[in-house]
């Protein structure tokens, strides 16, 4: 029996993979590109001598943590967005006391401020992810580890999040 696995990260919402799966041919590839640009360019601005050795020792698992911090993000976004949807009496009580349970994050400004903390959510967990993987490499020292993993989460972070399902 073969599992599905469906990942997202900064490229494109989730909600595309889903709905239009040839998605994955230029998701994957951009993000590696996005992650790997991003990565490159924090050394470069860190004036480290070791890039190339830094960069084959941890790009593949920049990218891969990358897919599972933006998971969880997009995981809290729409586990919320589903339990607004429940039958009564659950369904309406989470979306009066959370009206930010919409598919269009400029629609009020509790929906954008939900939307904001799901992409701190993943930006936050991109942080703690990178710092770790970078701990098997011992090019850099702590300050550069900080930088790096700080300068990830907050361009890698995904920001596409912000992207409405629909206008109404």
């Amino acid at each position: 029996m073969r599992r599905e696995l469906k990942l997202y990260n900064v490229l494109l919402p989730i909600w595309i993979l889903y709905f239009f799966p040839q998605v994955w041919v230029i998701t994957l590839p951009g993000n590696l590109l996005i992650d790997c640009l991003v990565l490159l360019l924090t050394l470069i601005a860190l004036k480290h001598t070791e890039k190339k050795v830094v960069m084959k020792k941890i790009w593949w698992k920049f990218w891969l943590l990358g897919f599972l911090a933006d998971f969880i993000g997009a995981a809290l976004l729409f586990g919320c967005i589903y339990l607004s949807l429940l039958p009564a009496p659950v369904g309406p009580w989470v979306e009066s006391f959370l009206p930010a349970f919409t598919l269009n994050p400029f629609h009020s400004l509790p929906a954008l401020l939900f939307t904001l903390l799901g992409i701190a959510v993943a930006g936050v967990c991109i942080y703690f992810f990178d710092k770790k993987a970078m701990k098997s490499c011992p090019q850099l020292d702590g300050r550069q580890r900080h930088i790096i993993a700080l300068t990830m989460a907050v361009v890698t972070a995904p920001w596409t999040f912000l992207i409405p399902l629909y206008n109404y």
